[in-house]
């Protein structure tokens, strides 16, 4: 699969390092890919010890770093979500309206982009008894 290049390459390495991780079942841009690295499996040591990353702009560089580096995890996407589906609880959805940050693993890209319907057909009562395959593209 072929995943998308990050929206703004000139940003890349810009955002910072604690955002969320996971969730929210829609993308709307890939911002940087991350690959982070880890002293005490043989990275080398750049903080003390402390776990860092490397940004890139697409998909190929961060998997290329990835392979060639000794203590680097696989990469993993920074994606925007200018909105998304929050799930309090098992079963229950919320639209949310406001934008976030969040990483994500890289195969979730392979769902379609988020546009103007699917949220809305997502939380419709006559959704699917799957509503994952409005996310990821197959109702």
């Amino acid at each position: 699969m072929t995943y998308p290049a990050a929206i703004d390459p000139a940003k890349v390495g810009t955002y910072p390092a604690w955002v969320r991780a996971g969730g929210g079942y829609v993308w709307d841009a890939v911002l940087e890919y991350r690959v982070w690295c880890h002293p005490e499996e043989g990275a080398q040591d750049l903080d003390d010890g402390s776990d860092y990353f490397h940004a890139f702009a697409t998909f190929a560089e961060a998997s290329e770093f990835a392979r060639a580096t000794k203590g680097a995890e696989e990469p993993l996407a920074l994606i925007l979500q200018e909105e998304y589906i929050d799930e309090p609880s098992d079963g229950e959805y919320v639209h949310v309206t406001s934008s976030r940050v969040t990483e994500w693993p890289v195969e979730f890209l392979s769902r379609p982009r988020r546009n103007e319907r699917t949220i809305p057909e997502f939380l419709s009562p006559n959704a699917p008894p799957n509503r994952l395959d409005i996310i990821r593209g197959k109702a």
